[in-house]
């Protein structure tokens, strides 16, 4: 009787230790702040490595800009993914990211976009481009231009194109670029300059036409983990380059910059 006892409890102090175990895994989460244009695509990641990894992962998405001066002041981030260069060269400057595990993950392209019954179309972009006259008298729609990525990135393509001067006034310019496709998807703004990826997933808009890319910088993602990240950062950024990822974020409209990792 006693030796069915000691069984007994031998197996309950190991499915103990497993129960530990088990939650111990499940209460692993990773904090990511990711420019909003990455949402759609990235939650479908995100949701990818969960399911491989049984990692949480808790993500917040805003304008790059905001995101990384919150990360400066101490928020609790593992993971910055920035819609252009400029906000994490400005993150290792302050030494909030960790430069080692920066890499420049992916592309992006620079539209117009209209409300989708919108009877414009078909707008050929180029130099002398009368982005003003066009917009009539509604407004433009784009994110912040002093600071916003997406804003940033139109500016460039109109200030190289001619067409910055005339059209700047008409500019409605918003926190982050998710924030200006939902002006024109609503009607409120009759037309917008967003990424190819964010028309992409929103059906209230139509691109009208698309910059020429040697008009403004080159749209970059570059991904990279903070100076605090947890451990399995590391695991989340190696998913990040696989190919599974990968798939992921070119049926979201994105272009992948490096080679996989498996």
């Amino acid at each position: 009787m006693n030796l069915i006892i000691r069984v007994i409890a031998i197996f309950a102090a190991l499915f103990a230790d497993l129960g530990v175990s088990s939650a111990s895994a499940q209460d692993k989460t990773i904090v990511v702040f990711a420019a909003a244009s990455m949402k759609n695509a990235l939650d479908a990641v995100d949701a990818a490595f969960t399911g491989s990894t049984g990692i949480k992962v808790v993500a917040s998405y805003a304008a790059s800009s905001a995101l990384m001066k919150q990360i400066e002041q101490g928020a609790p981030a593992d993971i910055f993914v920035s819609a252009d260069i400029d906000w994490m060269d400005y993150g290792a400057q302050k030494k909030v990211i960790n430069n080692a595990t920066r890499v420049n993950l992916l592309g992006n392209r620079l539209v117009l976009i209209a409300p989708k019954d919108s009877k414009l179309d078909h707008v050929t972009i180029g130099p002398g481009f009368d982005l003003a006259r066009l917009a009539g008298d509604g407004r433009i729609a784009t994110g912040d231009v002093r600071a916003v990525p997406a804003g940033k990135y139109a500016k460039a393509a109109l200030e190289r194109l001619g067409s910055w001067d005339a059209a700047a006034a008409k500019f409605a310019m918003t926190e982050n670029v998710r924030a200006a496709l939902t002006l024109v998807a609503r009607g409120e703004a009759p037309l917008g300059i967003v990424y190819a990826t964010d028309a992409k997933v929103e059906p209230g808009v139509k691109i009208i036409g698309t910059f020429p890319a040697d008009s403004h910088p080159a749209i970059v993602y570059p991904v990279a983990a903070t100076v605090t990240a947890k451990p399995e950062a590391a695991g989340y950024l190696n998913y990040l380059r696989s190919a599974a990822a990968k798939a992921i974020f070119e049926r979201y409209g994105f272009t992948f910059l490096i080679r996989t990792t498996s």
